[in-house]
């Protein structure tokens, strides 16, 4: 069985999902939807470049580029104000930080405006690592269709909180759109391969 937490390493790409514990609901308003985007703006930019997202009631999925060992150890310089040292600092680990602040933000923020106690992700974020670039094309199309596979939507680019409407309308965005539409070949290769049919789940969220 795949290693579903593999470290990240730089300048590899990879498909990241959590959910939230039991039935729990991880966005019960839109300002929770655009708040963890913002926070995700803050903590993960500056580690990795973001390709998709999809943010559904009860759980989330990304697209990134883990930045290269440079750009890692300027922030890594940057935030902890010494230098990075290979051998007393794992990097990885580092990065990993990045992303529990990310979560751990949010779920202190949701707590406090809800009254809740608690954890609200797993504990673990599962990752796979995309080592092709048709794998990469599969992950974008695979988090697109995340709204309409669990019914909460009925086509892809009608859900609010995924990228698909920023990869294509070509307003300012903080994705990494141009490298995302080159994979594909151009904006009308990138809607054709989002117009695959797609299976539904009968799960409620």
């Amino acid at each position: 069985m795949p290693d579903q937490h593999p470290p990240l390493i730089e300048n590899n790409c990879y498909h990241l999902f959590n959910r939230a514990v039991g039935s729990e609901k991880l966005f019960l308003s839109k300002e929770n939807y655009r708040y963890f985007l913002r926070k995700m703006e803050q903590h993960i930019l500056p580690v990795a470049d973001i390709y998709a997202y999809s943010l559904l009631p009860n759980h989330f999925h990304l697209l990134v580029r883990i930045k290269i060992q440079k750009q890692l150890e300027d922030f890594y310089y940057q935030k902890k104000e010494t230098i990075f040292d290979p051998l007393k600092d794992d990097m990885p680990r580092f990065v990993m930080q990045q992303f529990s602040n990310w979560l751990n933000g949010y779920t202190k923020a949701f707590n406090k405006m809800y009254s809740r106690m608690g954890g609200l992700f797993m504990d673990h974020m599962k990752r796979s690592r995309a080592e092709k670039e048709s794998s990469v094309n599969n992950f974008i199309f695979y988090i697109h269709k995340n709204a309409v596979h669990h019914g909460l939507t009925k086509y892809i680019g009608a859900w609010e909180f995924d990228s698909y409407p920023s990869l294509v309308n070509g307003q300012p965005t903080f994705l990494k759109r141009d490298e995302v539409i080159q994979w594909f070949g151009s904006v009308e290769a990138f809607v054709k391969f989002h117009q695959q049919v797609i299976k539904l789940k009968n799960k409620d969220l």
